[in-house]
């Protein structure tokens, strides 16, 4: 009998039960036929591509396309062009899934997967938190996300959270009060676990601490806490697993691809972060595009073995990260990831929100005619902000209107902004740029 969840997906027009039977058949093969299955994947996508896609087609030119190390590294600059230009024959904004990515990165692009492609998406995000007990149709989930603050918005997002069986906790104020209500909520409702934002939880830990609780004391139904979308540092784990008296889950992914790595089921001094070998290819390349050995540095390269719709081919996600020298094809470890990482910022009402809250606000001027390339925000005085941006043209007035009427919608009033049109952003020593800073 299929359950609330997974027919919301079947209506929606996502193929749930064909991508649930192709994920079983890819988890079972061997060693043997999962490098058959890798390389069969890679060249079907890639060929699929070529003859489909003229922004991918001309993305390679005349470079060797049967050679899989001289294909062009995609960067988050090649996707800053209207959505239109990048889609494959045969698909259309109507009948693909659309969606943007955060900009954690400075580079925010939208983005498109054919249905089947995100079917498989979900179907490898079911797989994994099954492996915790968790049941996406019947497990409760305390929710630690942004929401959108428009009312349509906003109530699309919470009948979505119903359908899903989930309660949220809007994480754009993070204060002593409100963390309070958050705690209320936690002592009346039966959760399952945990899922969101790390920097989020992590201050929600910390507020346990003062008041000296224990989470699963006074919500024994919880199971697990998966943490995502920034690092999980090694102290503030330690702090989660006191704190809250569960599991830690430390989850690594990209709205555009997929789950990445997601930690295994043993704990303690086993815990392996087990990378997606089921709808992704991963690499981690040097400088020259060249692969390194396990266990050294580099940059992590991600093929999304299904999406038809978009090519994410060789596709440089910006961040840094180390496979284990162990890893096989079949089961690639991620030993280290390096980067991604969000300050909070301190608003003159004692307000605090995650530097993630610059995610909701830059959907305000993300616009896919690719005017605005890059920006990042760095917070300058309590009550003072810089945003510098690379882009074609200065933001007119209404652009800025509209950028500080969602600041005060997400944040507070009474905030200064500061604008600056650049040439080029500051990078870090290995070219990433983070979104967010607190210069306080």
């Amino acid at each position: 009998m299929i359950s609330i969840f997974d027919l919301t997906l079947q209506i929606n027009g996502f193929p749930m039960k064909e991508a649930k039977s192709e994920l079983r058949k890819i988890v079972a093969f061997s060693e043997k036929e999962h490098q058959v299955f890798i390389e069969n994947k890679k060249e079907e996508i890639v060929a699929f591509h070529l003859q489909n896609n003229p922004f991918y087609r001309q993305l390679v030119g005349s470079k060797n396309s049967k050679n899989w190390n001289d294909l062009p590294v995609l960067n988050k600059q090649n996707l800053q062009k209207p959505l239109s230009e990048r889609l494959s024959k045969g698909y259309s904004i109507k009948n693909s899934y659309i969606n943007k990515t955060s900009g954690s990165s400075g580079d925010p692009f939208i983005f498109a997967k054919d249905k089947y492609s995100h079917a498989m998406t979900w179907a490898s995000n079911i797989y994994r938190f099954g492996w915790y007990g968790i049941d996406f149709n019947s497990s409760y989930q305390a929710r630690f996300y942004g929401i959108p603050m428009d009312f349509i918005g906003n109530k699309k997002e919470r009948f979505k959270d119903l359908l899903s069986n989930r309660f949220r906790f809007s994480i754009f104020d993070l204060s002593d009060d409100v963390l309070e209500g958050f705690l209320k909520h936690f002592r009346t409702k039966k959760f399952d676990y945990i899922n969101g934002y790390t920097s989020s939880i992590v201050l929600f830990a910390k507020f346990l601490q003062k008041r000296n609780i224990i989470l699963s004391a006074i919500c024994p139904t919880l199971k697990v806490c998966m943490v995502t979308s920034e690092m999980l540092f090694e102290d503030d784990k330690i702090l989660l697993e006191k704190q809250f008296g569960i599991p830690i889950v430390n989850e690594y992914g990209a709205s555009e691809l997929d789950l990445i790595a997601f930690q295994s089921r043993s704990f303690g001094t086993d815990v392996e972060w087990l990378v997606n070998s089921e709808t992704l290819f991963v690499e981690i390349l040097d400088d020259n595009n060249q692969v390194v050995p396990n266990g050294t540095s580099g940059r992590i390269v991600i093929t999304s073995l299904f999406n038809k719709a978009h090519p994410f081919i060789r596709y440089d996600i910006g961040d840094i990260g180390i496979l284990d020298e162990k890893s096989t094809l079949k089961k690639p470890i991620l030993q280290k990831l390096i980067g991604r990482t969000n300050d909070v910022a301190i608003l003159p009402s004692g307000k605090k929100s995650p530097g993630l809250t610059f995610y909701y606000v830059t959907k305000s001027f993300i616009e896919d005619d690719g005017n605005v390339k890059e920006f990042i925000i760095k917070q300058t005085k309590i009550d003072s902000f810089e945003i510098e941006y690379v882009s074609e043209t200065n933001l007119n007035l209404a652009q800025i209107q509209k950028i500080k009427k969602a600041i005060e919608l997400y944040l507070e009033p009474g905030l200064n902004f500061k604008f600056t049109r650049k040439e080029t952003l500051e990078r870090s020593n290995r070219g990433k740029l983070k979104q967010f800073k607190s210069m306080l």
